[in-house]
């Protein structure tokens, strides 16, 4: 099992840890899924990829924090439940963890699960590598995955916790290509598009298929700490490989 953080006395924090940090939001997922599902995502990719490095890690021993809960969720805020608190606060919340964290861990890893957020994170490690910070971020991707509460999400959380998903409520959404939605998510949020909250198809959705994406995930992300390759944004990379330009919508309002 990993180590977490919260769990630990201060004698027992080993200097020069590598510490992951989770990164999500509270916001709707459609009918179904619950509010916290970023969240829930990041911080199970977050608690594997630590205890697969284990404290044998080249960069110290892995440590997983408390979950930032909160995030850049504006696009969401048609619907109750939804908290956002933004860019900018979000952005003084990670600058800030870092400059705390890095009084005694060794290396700093945000693990984002929600596309929201992407933009923030990119300015705020930008900042903090040139203030000499050694903190990257990297995300919870899943190939070829549909937007938002479609059948990836809900593959994901019916293999992480079955309890919390209401699959009985489940409703198609917008289907079309994000490429195509983007200029109405954007300009009038979620809502505008989807009455339901859900940007894909929830149907045939299996624990099995989120028990595989999940396991891509982790292992795209030990993989990349493994190889520390940050570009000029922070972001970890596969050795070899450009990042890609953002694709989601997600966050592109306050």
């Amino acid at each position: 099992m990993p180590r977490v953080l919260a769990d630990a006395v201060w004698p027992a924090v080993p200097s020069g840890a590598l510490v992951l940090v989770p990164v999500g939001s509270t916001e709707q997922h459609g009918p179904h899924l619950p509010l916290d599902t970023d969240t829930v995502v990041a911080r199970a990719v977050a608690c594997r990829a630590a205890a697969t490095l284990g404290p044998l890690s080249p960069h110290g021993p892995a440590l997983v924090a408390p979950a930032v809960a909160y995030g850049a969720s504006g696009e969401h805020a048609g619907f109750p439940g939804t908290v956002s608190i933004g860019h900018e606060a979000l952005r003084a919340v990670v600058v800030e963890l870092t400059r705390s964290l890095s009084l005694w861990a060794g290396r700093i890893v945000f693990v984002n699960g929600h596309g929201g957020n992407t933009a923030t994170l990119d300015g705020a490690l930008a900042l903090l590598r040139a203030e000499g910070h050694d903190a990257v971020w990297t995300a919870c991707e899943a190939p070829d995955g549909d937007a938002h509460a479609g059948r990836t999400e809900t593959s994901l959380l019916l293999h992480l916790e079955p309890e919390r998903v209401r699959l009985d409520a489940a409703v198609t959404g917008d289907t079309r290509p994000l490429s195509v939605l983007l200029p109405e998510l954007i300009a009038r949020g979620v809502r505008a598009v989807s009455a339901s909250g859900v940007l894909g198809d929830p149907a045939g959705a299996t624990a099995g298929e989120g028990r595989r994406t999940m396991a891509a995930m982790v292992s795209t992300t030990v993989r990349r700490i493994h190889a520390w390759t940050p570009d000029a944004r922070g972001r970890l990379t596969d050795p070899g490989t450009r990042t890609p330009p953002p694709t989601s919508a997600k966050g592109a309002r306050r």
